[in-house]
């Protein structure tokens, strides 16, 4: 499902022209990113909690959550006519009042909490994959009648409030709005440092658009949205796994030694997805510009090859945030999205301002860097016995096999490259990535697989306490 979002990004850029994309891309991440501050936690502390009324739970959480999109929806209203008046673009304006229509949509999402606690993956997943699917058909169906950036607004509406509609309709409680003496002081203080964590990612989003806008144009905020669009779907994978794990891990918060296990067992199968594509996204990006997306996009050559790197990268240790939040210290959250976003700040904005797309990139890596220092320095107090090294290099050495035989053949060859080299290149990329890591990780892969046997049809907590 997560493919599809990626694709359709691909998918439209060879539609839209470089402007327009760059029009949707100052409403994604300036509009994008805003809404993102509604998503500060409440659905995770309500997993994480454990009252004896469930159903009273769940509603008092539902009453935050409808408090907290107001609040946003209220923003978002005022700041669509601030960010069209800062940018200079009048068209802005009513893509962006009709993106905060999903706002409430969001809200009435939230039902997928309660068979998220539950472990019920299976019906969650079903629910949830009515948006993507919806969002996919619509925008490629609306870009290719010529609609440009509106295909893309009315395909997020149309998925967003389908799937709003579907999950009331399913929800196993009531939708009431319950508010008791105290609650808002446990949500809060469960949720402010995922705030802060998330308003530097927003910090990081918009400064990265104003700035773009001002030094490159529309055209360099297409190219800085298309590559941030790969990396994201890098880290979905992660972002799966951890979430998937996330009710389990709440269930044995207290276990040290199980959440040891689980962290390096799922941090290993993620980084089996999260290197090979990122190292391949650099790899690749070249050919995919020549013979894929189109010329036009060759500016963001650079910027693709860095980002896929940096996605390859922030995979060692991804979920540990997880861990942190399971156990109801959030404050680490806002530490290292803190730092990540001063570095951001002293060295990818001057970046961008002085050397363009090429500055930015070294600027966005430094930050990665710094905040990749900060989590492995959280990871190393809650699990005294984590070794980075010799986790790093288990995850990298099956992608260094493949990476290293695609560039050996590119030195030997150095002539012109056509199509079907290019994807002669990426299958044996692939075929090579995946025999190593079968070679190196077939026993994690079998306790894997043994997991998904043995728990079939069970509402358990697996991938953990195995040994």
């Amino acid at each position: 499902l997560t493919m599809l979002t990626m694709v359709k990004g691909a998918v439209l850029a060879a539609f839209l022209t470089t402007t327009e994309y760059g029009v949707w891309g100052l409403l994604f991440i300036s509009l994008g990113t805003l809404l993102l501050l509604k998503q500060v936690g409440v659905g995770d502390k309500f997993v994480q909690q454990d009252e004896a009324d469930q159903r009273l739970a769940f509603q008092k959480a539902f009453t935050v959550e409808v408090a907290a999109s107001a609040i946003v929806l209220v923003a978002l209203l005022l700041a669509v006519p601030l960010f069209a008046l800062a940018y200079g673009e009048p068209d802005l304006l009513l893509p962006g009042f009709a993106i905060c229509l999903i706002v409430p949509a969001l809200a009435l999402q939230a039902p997928l909490w309660i068979f998220y606690r539950d472990m019920r993956f299976a019906r969650q997943r079903t629910l949830q994959a009515i948006d993507p699917i919806l969002s996919f058909v619509v925008t490629v169906v609306l870009a290719v009648q010529g609609a440009g950036y509106w295909s893309l607004v009315i395909g997020a509406l149309v998925g967003a409030w389908a799937s709003a509609i579907v999950a009331a309709a399913y929800s196993p409680h009531p939708l009431r709005l319950r508010y008791e003496k105290g609650m808002l002081r446990d949500y809060f203080g469960f949720s402010w440092p995922i705030a802060i964590a998330t308003l530097s990612g927003a910090i990081t989003a918009q400064v990265s658009v104003a700035a773009g806008d001002a030094v490159l144009g529309l055209a360099g905020v297409g190219a800085i949205t298309l590559a941030s669009s790969f990396a994201v779907y890098a880290e979905r994978a992660d972002q799966i796994v951890t979430q998937t794990l996330y009710p389990a891990i709440c269930a044995v918060r207290d276990r040290t030694d199980l959440l040891f296990e689980s962290f390096t067992k799922t941090n290993r199968l993620a980084l089996m997805w999260g290197v090979p594509f990122g190292i391949g996204l650099t790899l690749f990006a070249q050919d995919m510009v020549d013979f894929a997306i189109g010329e036009e996009w060759q500016p963001a050559v650079g910027l693709i090859m860095a980002f896929g790197a940096i996605a390859a990268a922030n995979h060692l240790g991804f979920n540990w945030a997880a861990f942190y939040q399971a156990r109801g210290d959030t404050r680490p959250l806002a530490v290292v999205a803190g730092i990540a976003v001063v570095v951001f700040l002293l060295a990818a904005l001057p970046g961008l301002i002085l050397f363009d797309l090429n500055g930015y990139a070294a600027g966005m890596a430094l930050a990665a860097a710094a905040a990749l220092i900060g989590r492995l320095y959280y990871l190393r107090k809650l699990f005294p016995g984590f070794r980075f090294l010799p986790h790093a290099a288990r995850a990298i050495a099956p992608t260094a096999v493949s990476a290293g035989l695609i560039v050996l053949i590119r030195v030997l060859d150095g002539g012109g490259r056509s199509a079907g080299q290019a994807a002669g290149e990426l299958v044996l990329y692939l075929g090579v990535t995946v025999l190593a890591t079968l070679a190196l990780e077939r026993r994690l892969l079998g306790e894997m697989i043994g997991y998904l046997r043995t728990g079939r049809g069970q509402a358990t907590a697996p991938v953990v306490g195995a040994r």
